[in-house]
């Protein structure tokens, strides 16, 4: 595998338009990015094989009863934190993780069935956990953009609105009008095989899960309507020029949780916020052009929020995981060429 592909123009604008929707038809992907359909196709595959980047379906598990999201600050005895990481990076509850400089060494994303399950991860099952000093757990009360949001900006504003699907109102907004979806079993075998391959044809999903193709459409469109699919697409953020990654930790005044929440989701550089409960109650994942960048953010975009008591900048260095998968760096020779041959 290629560690570091090279992308031209032509390959960041494709990455831009799945990233707005992973899912959208070949044919108006190459309408927005000024290529014909063929060659889109190609070029998606020559960055698939490569392992540079992959379309999966994700499920919004908070909407869909299947657990709860938990961001974990993890502190690691000298020279161990590389060690944490991997084996944190194993645990089949970890969505993200990722080695970070700053106040911590390791962030984490875990999702657990209930909370109380959290203590059997956190202290039970904690790997490592005699490498490591101290944790903080933040749980996940409300989110205001997710990475499958965000928009890199590489293509202008007509071509975002005719590739970004139609908002979906937010699970936590509607807690008390209605209980969680629930996934029949065809709908569970869906997601399944979505979360292999998000661009994966419905013939072949109908095929692999038993049904009719009419059927698994008419699914596939529900649950997207329901908010309970979302189509992301997996790429490094340096590839498509971004040259800084970090986690920003907010204490936010509580009456002011809601407008700062809101307006730093508005920022083109948030690719994930979410309201925390604990020390910091706003977690963000932003994504920066150039390191520069790092001082205006500060200043100007955290600097102008509303009621924020206390910010804390960890600065990303190696993303081992992301939606429960291995990053592109992480992934080995032969698992590329696996799903190169499929």
């Amino acid at each position: 595998m290629d560690d570091s592909p090279t992308l031209d123009a032509l390959d960041r604008r494709l990455l831009a338009a799945l990233q707005l929707d992973g899912r959208a038809p070949w044919g108006l992907i190459a309408r927005v990015v000024g290529a014909s359909e063929s060659t889109v196709q190609r070029r998606f595959n020559a960055l698939r094989n490569r392992g540079a980047a992959r379309v999966i379906g994700v499920v919004d598990v908070l909407r869909c009863g299947l657990g709860v999201p938990v961001l974990v600050r993890i502190s690691c005895r000298p020279g161990t934190a590389g060690e944490v990481v991997a084996r944190l990076a194993a645990r089949p509850e970890a969505r993200f993780v990722a080695m970070v400089a700053g106040s911590v060494d390791v962030v984490a994303e875990f999702v657990v069935r209930t909370h109380r399950d959290l203590a059997q991860v956190l202290v039970h099952d904690l790997p490592g956990a005699d490498l490591v000093t101290d944790t903080e757990t933040l749980t996940v009360m409300r989110t205001f953009t997710s990475a499958h949001d965000w928009d890199t900006g590489l293509l202008d504003q007509e071509a975002a609105d005719l590739l970004r699907p139609t908002p979906v109102r937010p699970f936590e907004d509607q807690v008390w009008e209605r209980p969680p979806d629930r996934l029949d079993d065809l709908e569970l075998a869906i997601l399944a095989t979505l979360g292999e391959d998000g661009r994966m044809p419905v013939r072949e999903i109908a095929a692999q899960v038993n049904s009719s193709e009419s059927t698994v459409a008419r699914r596939i469109d529900s649950m997207v309507a329901r908010g309970c699919l979302r189509f992301r697409t997996l790429v490094e953020p340096t590839l498509l020029g971004f040259a800084v990654e970090f986690m920003l930790w907010l204490d936010v005044e509580p009456a002011q949780l809601d407008a700062a929440g809101r307006r730093l989701a508005e920022d083109p550089g948030t690719k994930y916020l979410s309201a925390t409960a604990g020390r910091f109650n706003l977690c963000a994942q932003v994504s920066l052009r150039h390191f520069a960048d790092l001082y205006r953010f500060t200043t100007d975009v955290v600097g102008a929020l509303p009621g924020v008591r206390r910010a804390d900048t960890t600065l990303q260095l190696d993303t081992l995981k992301r939606a429960w998968l291995p990053t592109a760096s992480h992934l080995s020779a032969e698992s590329v060429t696996e799903r190169s041959s499929r």
